[in-house]
């Protein structure tokens, strides 16, 4: 059945006229199911017409035989059979007829839209928009059947077009508005009350129009669209074994048939239509039919009768979308301006290009896949596609260029360009590639029983005025009723000894300039009409040329997005420069913004995106991106970063990168090692804070004066992860968060002492707990790895190296470090009573209570700012990263935002909230602690939001303004003490957790917060979730035994816990104890 997001497809049929067209085609559809526009399990079959001109009809029936005959296959069926179709879902695209604006037709004709949303970078093609108008708006709902779509049509179809498919059988047309004067050059239906098709009228008269006409005035046009049933295919596939209509399949013109032109909707659909008789449909009209066919007339009646027989009975009925749109891309290059612009826009639309100048795009011009170097002047209403040009040009309004490159530009510098066509043509010619350009005027027809004009005049004015005679262009022997634009041989192509130029073909704009030598020239050369040019168009070189040149403006772009500090996502770029192979040219792109930033946050961020090039090669393969980054073999890479060596760290990550290519394990193992030096980037960054940080000199304490630091915990209201580097200085922090105790305690602390011996004691945990880890330190090699987090004491060893007590690099040993600076060692005991992973800010605090005890024992004070900066020092030299917005929330006390700027050097300010009298007091009878029982694993969680903010994805740029934005909302609501509405801020803020880290919600706390949900304002995870600690605002007072007596019922929970929590008003505490306490 169809999913939820629209059709599962099981086959996608695209027609096409010519055989070379096919694998160019087949390609397109295949590129499309790797963006994931087309289900990953769709059979895709690009097909050829088995006769050109053979009409609609024809290549349906052909398109209906080849998905059953490949279905068939599938199944394990040596002959085809109709009993595939029960269960399919087939859609078939017809390409239609060429197109003289387009060399790649009406399908392929690129579109001035850019989705920003779309995971994989990519033109968007009318193909594309008439794909997910099938998939997801038309489709949807439909049971088993062929839906058939021509693609020569603008469609535009709301998202729920309210078509009902209940009790539904036979067949069924999509109609959709058209004015009458419209409908006078179309094909329009006629309907009954209940939508069942009296007629279909081509062209129809006045009478007939009138007729059609709804109460709206609108008349319900034929859009290309039809939907087969099963059993109505089944009835038309058992026609492919009918003479003639086998003629109409490749199984028929194999076995000798005479080629046969039919038309879906004038023979195929009409013999259902309830008013029409047998006599009048099998004698009546032929809109398809072309000139000279009265020969085949009877051949096609004879078609026609068997369709009658097999068909007729079948029900057809029409979904007219009223709120719908659509347009026929005829041949008017006038009709095709009017449908890529927008005259009332008040810019120009710029679409997959990079522009130098944008400023001088007029409004209601439009560019599409472009490059524009230097001042490119597009008056309005002009458009220009697929077009690599260098300035100064000035091309006026009206126009359309398509297909030139920057070596055409100087030629285009000498002409004049208002309401014209140029167009670049890539070429076949006796086996090789060519160029060769086509020039005409915007209201030129290209039908044969068209306007007699080009370049917008007369036939009569251009031979006037250029010298050009009608036999130049065509055969003395060809009827003049049968001369037209199609079959003009207008285009130069070679002229003895060389090969013909753009300037070949422009001196027919001002002949007066160029005398008699261009005419001369032009009237020598061998020269082909469009028609003739038609079948030598290269279609795979016009696809691959448009392709390369979509990926040189968004390699451009990326460059451009890195330098200028864009919050634009550049993983769309990513994926499609990895899926068009084209990861090479994008990788050494971001080598060199890296290599030459000035800024460490755009380095941090290209380093990013290589590591995201990386991952994106290893296809899902190999491993979880988050792991160790800490090889052997890129120790080198790493050493030139350290050194502040950008350029050689670069450029030596670039050469270990190549020997981790060659499959999807060392891949992603790379990409680690990218991520690590984006770390150390992040880390220097960081290290700005640093001069934030100063002590004062104290009175030094007495051998074993203990020194103890007492810490409140913290909780987070709102902003939390945008206090996290590089969010925080790249696009600035708001965190709003209070000083708890938790059951009346303060549940973390350091103390320190000095000591005669000149070694360090670490004691993790209470001393009197006999599980608490001591470890001494006597060498400098003792303390190497206190940069590895896991390592025993490591962040107490990070803090007497933060703290200025030992210096790694010295070439002092540390008992002679010791003894000189202090006389002796030094004791340092830490501890929390809080559980591993609570989210409530523990290691960050404690590391905040380790240094200030350090300092004080060591003869120096600081003040609590510079505590706060110290710690953001120590994190990064312990190499856990994390934010400032735990230390801000258990160091400093009460209630208070912490903020820094999108700048660097990083700088933390805390403003403390002053809320109405007795709400501290309020808060703390609402305010409740659950511990969820479950541990959290925060490292994970910190990488992937650091990828996602690297990689600016839409989403998570929008709740880094939405994380700030909430910050400050929730200190008003904290100063005017409203309890309600800070309980909604905090499950708006656990909803911003959510986004920005996926994952982050356990189903066991799922459950929990359900549960309590009725009974509380709100209720987020501490910190960044995963586990840890619940902290709700419940909506009575004092709940903490009704919500224990509400869990205790819930099964699944684990070992939980509920506990009171109290706003600490002291913060930081550091007291100097006396001998005797010391002792």
């Amino acid at each position: 059945m169809e999913q939820q997001n629209g059709i599962d497809w099981t086959v996608i049929i695209l027609t096409c006229q010519y055989k070379d067209s096919v694998q160019v085609f087949q390609t397109e559809l295949e590129v499309r199911q790797k963006r994931e526009q087309i289900p990953k399990g769709t059979l895709l079959l690009a097909v050829e017409d088995p006769e050109i001109r053979m009409g609609s009809g024809g290549a349906t029936l052909n398109a209906l035989l080849v998905a059953a005959e490949h279905l068939s296959a599938r199944a394990g069926h040596t002959v085809v059979t109709s009993d595939v179709l029960q269960s399919a879902w087939i859609l078939i695209l017809h390409m239609g007829r060429d197109f003289p604006l387009d060399d790649c037709g009406r399908a392929f004709t690129c579109l001035p839209v850019e989705n920003p949303q779309a995971p994989v970078e990519a033109m968007v093609c009318n193909l594309d928009s008439l794909l997910d108008t099938m998939t997801h708006r038309l489709g949807p709902g439909s049971p088993p059947g062929v839906w058939v779509c021509s693609t020569d049509m603008l469609l535009s179809v709301p998202p729920n077009p309210g078509i009902s498919w209940d009790g539904f059988r036979g067949a069924r047309v999509i109609a959709l508005p058209g004015s009458v004067a419209y409908a006078r050059n179309h094909g329009i239906y006629l309907s009954d009350a209940q939508g069942f098709i009296l007629d279909i009228f081509y062209q129809g008269t006045e009478a007939e129009i009138q007729r059609c006409t709804r109460p709206d005035g609108k008349v319900p046009l034929v859009s290309g669209i039809a939907f087969f049933s099963v059993e109505t295919a089944e009835r038309l596939l058992a026609t492919h074994v009918s003479p003639p209509l086998d003629a109409c399949t490749y199984m028929g013109l194999d076995s000798g048939a005479r080629p046969l032109q039919l038309s879906l909707f004038f023979d195929i659909l009409l013999c259902m239509a309830q008013n029409v008789s047998k006599e009048l449909f099998v004698a009546g009209r032929f809109p398809e039919m072309g000139q000279g066919d009265v020969g085949s007339l009877g051949y096609l009646q004879s078609a026609r009768a068997e369709l009658w027989r097999e068909l007729r009975g079948q029900p057809l009925t029409m979904a007219y979308i009223s709120d719908g749109s659509y347009s026929y891309l005829t041949s008017l290059a006038r009709e095709l301006l009017h449908n890529l612009t927008l005259p009332s826009a008040p810019r120009a639309q710029i679409v997959h290009s990079q522009v130098e100048k944008p400023e001088l795009l007029m409004a209601g011009s439009t560019v599409i896949n472009c490059l524009l170097e230097g001042s490119v002047q597009l008056g309005p209403g002009s458009v220009l596609q697929h077009c690599h040009l260098q300035g100064p040009l000035d091309i006026g309004s009206g126009c359309l260029l398509s297909g030139l490159l920057a070596t055409h530009s100087e030629v285009l510098r000498d002409v004049n360009l208002h309401e014209l066509v140029l167009q670049g043509h890539r070429v076949q010619l006796h086996g090789s590639l060519t160029w060769v350009f086509t020039l005409s005027g915007c209201l030129d027809s290209w039908e044969r029983l068209g306007t007699a004009t080009y370049l917008n005049m007369p036939w009569q004015e251009f031979f006037k005025k250029t010298g050009v005679r009608d036999w130049d262009l065509w055969d003395v022997d060809m009827v003049p009723s049968e001369r037209c634009l199609l079959n003009a041989r207008l285009f130069p192509v070679a002229y003895p000894s060389k090969i013909m130029g753009l300037k070949n073909l422009l001196w027919l704009l001002n002949p007066q300039e160029n005398g008699d030598t261009a005419l001369r020239v032009w009237r020598a050369s061998w020269r082909l009409s469009w028609e003739q040019l038609q079948a030598c168009v290269d279609q795979a070189a016009t696809v691959s040329a448009r392709r390369d040149l979509f990926f040189h403006q968004a390699l451009d772009k990326a460059r451009y997005v890195l330098e200028t500090r864009q919050d634009v996502s550049l993983r769309p770029i990513i994926r499609a420069a990895v899926q068009e192979s084209c990861s090479g040219f994008l990788l050494d792109i971001l080598d060199d913004v890296a290599g030459s930033a000035e800024d460490p946050g755009v380095a941090a961020r290209a380093l990013a995106c290589v590591a995201d090039v990386l991952g994106c090669m290893a296809d899902g393969h190999g491993g979880l991106r988050s792991g160790p980054a800490a090889n052997p073999e890129w120790t080198l890479s790493f050493s030139y970063l350290e050194k502040g060596d950008l350029p050689g760290g670069v450029e030596a990550l670039a050469q270990e990168r190549d020997h981790w290519m060659s499959r999807p394990a060392l891949l992603v193992r790379a990409a680690r090692h990218y991520e690590g030096a984006e770390q150390i980037l992040i880390r220097q960054a960081v290290m700005s804070a640093q001069r934030f940080v100063s002590t004062e000199p104290v009175r030094l304490p007495a051998l074993g004066q203990w020194v103890v630091a007492e810490c409140p915990a913290r909780v987070d209201f709102s902003g939390g992860w945008s206090d996290t580097p590089p969010l925080a200085y790249e696009h600035g922090g708001a965190v709003l968060g209070l000083a708890v105790r938790v059951d009346g305690r303060r549940p973390i602390g350091a103390r320190a002492c000095r000591i005669p011996e000149p070694e360090l004691r670490l004691v993790v945990g209470h001393q009197q707990d006999e599980t608490a880890m001591k470890i001494v330190c006597r060498s400098l090699d003792d303390l190497k790895d206190y940069c590895q987090p896991h390592a025993p004491g490591a962040l107490l060893k990070a803090a007497f190296i933060c703290a200025g007590i030992v210096r790694d690099c010295s070439e002092l040993p540390l008992d002679e470090q010791l003894l000189d600076a202090f006389g002796g060692g030094f004791e340092l005991h830490t501890w929390s009573e809080l559980p591993h992973g609570s989210g409530l800010g523990t290691s960050s605090i404690l590391a905040g209570a380790a240094l200030a005890a350090l300092q004080r024992a060591a003869g120096q004070v600081a003040s609590t700012e510079a505590l706060i900066h110290a710690v953001l020092h120590l994190e990064q030299m312990l190499t856990t990263g994390g934010g400032w917005q735990d230390q801000v929330g258990g160091l400093m006390p009460g209630i208070k935002v912490g903020r820094s700027r999108a700048q660097l050097p990083l700088k933390v300010e805390v403003e403390e909230i002053t809320v109405p009298e007795g709400f501290i007091q309020k808060l703390n009878d609402h305010l409740l602690l659950v511990y969820t029982g479950k541990t959290r694993l925060a490292r994970n969680m910190l990488q992937d939001v650091l990828r996602n903010w690297y990689a600016r994805l839409p989403a998570v740029v929008q709740n880094a303004h939405s994380l700030v934005q909430q910050a400050e909302e929730c200190a008003e609501a904290f100063r005017q003490g409203n309890l309600p509405l800070l309980g909604q801020y905090l499950t708006s803020y656990w909803a911003q957790k959510k986004l920005m880290a996926p994952g982050c919600e356990p189903l066991a706390v799922r459950v929990m917060m359900d549960v309590l949900a009725p009974h509380v304002y709100g209720q987020s995870l501490a910190g960044a979730g995963g586990g840890g600690f619940l902290y709700v605002l419940t909506k009575e007072p004092r709940q903490k035994e009704t919500l224990e007596a509400m869990l205790a019922k819930t099964e699944g929970l684990g070992n939980y816990s509920v506990h009171l929590v109290e706003v600490d008003t002291q913060g930081l505490s550091l007291q100097l104890l006396e001998m005797e306490a010391s002792m």
